[in-house]
């Protein structure tokens, strides 16, 4: 399974200022409510001049009542709906959507993600305002609430025993605390495994303060403002805008889960049904059964499919004919869920939507409190057959997901 949460709050930030008109600062100004998410080294007379960071949170109730279905953190444990990560079945995955507007951007780069340390603030700043918003999370600041003394980011400074300053966002590094995404000629998108990050959030080791990316290598600002060079890369002038939580589009900073949690089609689990013909040259049908034309978003549905050949042989006979029952054969069957009016995929064909088997029928399970509510969505499926072809079957299983 496929099941996903959105983020909750996200914001980016930048250790420059507007050095082509006004040369105000911008490490101190809250982009919070921006429905861009940008990242980026920006270069000005040919020098490095500044760079800029995501923040993203997921923590909430949709957080927490995926952390009530997993199992316990106990080695081989997948006793809960969602399997703990240590059994080696389950991941978890930062997806970001590429807005517009990436430019100049090498064709080969690697995006950083790390455990924010510290709570903070979204606030209500766009990129726009005029005089800008310091209301919420900056580069100097994880929380500047009106009236009150701005909280900086900080760090414990164990020979002074004081908070000293930590610009730029304040996260942890080293194992289980960060995650990176290597891109070669390839989409924008991020989909980035952290499970050893969200693994410390479930367990309670680890505060869940959110993600923070950045770029990897070549130019970066540390924690006290001075330029950082890694001879080990090179990179140009790079910017990325993806989607935040605030985009008015099905794009938002999500969260997704993967698990696979077939039923194999074999064995007992069959029944009484026959396999489908295997064979390449087969022309099978497949079928939607119970199947309404809406569901709630809070629903676990339980999607039937029946399969059978599409004509059947006649013969005569003196009793009633019936139509046997069909099952797609264990690792032959997968599932995938896309948006009707985009066409963009929800739940891919993946090692995690293989169909499981009773006695019934083929089915899958899918949890709907991720999908955008007032949408259409398709389901279409995918057959392996003997002789290696795949075909996918697109009959218009399509339905609509309600508040």
């Amino acid at each position: 399974m496929h099941h996903f949460i959105y983020a909750t709050k996200d914001a980016w930030i930048s250790s420059g200022s507007n050095v082509a008109t006004t040369g105000i600062s911008q490490k101190d100004q809250n982009y919070g409510k921006d429905p861009i998410l940008e990242l980026k080294k920006f270069y000005y007379n040919d020098s490095f001049d500044h760079e800029t960071r995501i923040l993203v949170s997921f923590a909430g109730d949709a957080f927490n009542e995926m952390s009530n279905s997993i199992g316990s953190p106990a080695a081989g444990d997948a006793s809960g709906s969602i399997p703990h990560a240590s059994t080696g079945l389950t991941k978890y995955y930062l997806r970001l959507y590429e807005a517009d507007s990436t430019q100049e951007l090498s064709t080969d780069y690697k995006i950083e993600a790390f455990a924010v340390s510290q709570s903070w603030d979204e606030g209500r700043g766009k990129f726009g305002d005029n005089p800008k918003v310091t209301n919420g999370v900056s580069w100097e600041n994880r929380n500047n609430n009106p009236g009150a003394s701005a909280v900086t980011w900080s760090h414990y400074n164990q020979a002074g025993g004081v908070d000293d300053k930590r610009h730029g966002g304040h996260f942890m590094t080293g194992s289980g605390n960060e995650a990176s995404q290597s891109f070669s000629y390839a989409s924008p998108d991020i989909e980035m495994d952290v499970t050893d990050i969200v693994d410390k959030w479930l367990v309670g080791s680890a505060s869940n303060n959110g993600f923070l990316l950045r770029f990897s290598g070549s130019k970066n600002v540390n924690a006290h403002g001075q330029i950082l060079n890694d001879p080990s890369m090179t990179s140009s002038f790079a910017q990325l805008k993806f989607f935040s939580a605030d985009t008015h589009t099905i794009y938002p900073p999500k969260l997704e889960v993967r698990w696979d949690d077939h039923l194999a089609c074999s064995g007992s689990n069959t029944g009484s049904m026959i396999p489908l013909t295997g064979s390449g040259q087969s022309d099978n049908y497949l079928y939607m059964m119970d199947f309404k034309d809406r569901y709630k978003e809070n629903e676990k549905v339980k999607f039937r499919v029946g399969a059978r050949k599409r004509y059947i042989q006649k013969s005569f006979s003196t009793s009633l004919h019936t139509v046997s029952s069909s099952y797609i054969a264990e690792n032959s069957g997968g599932y995938s869920i896309v948006d009707a009016a985009t066409g963009e995929t929800m739940v891919p064909f993946s090692a995690y939507t293989s169909m499981s088997c009773d006695s019934k029928s083929n089915y899958f399970i899918q949890w709907l409190d991720g999908f955008a509510p007032d949408r259409t969505y398709k389901i279409l499926y995918k057959i392996k057959y003997d002789d290696g072809q795949e075909q996918i079957y697109d009959n218009d299983f399509e339905f609509i997901v309600t508040r």
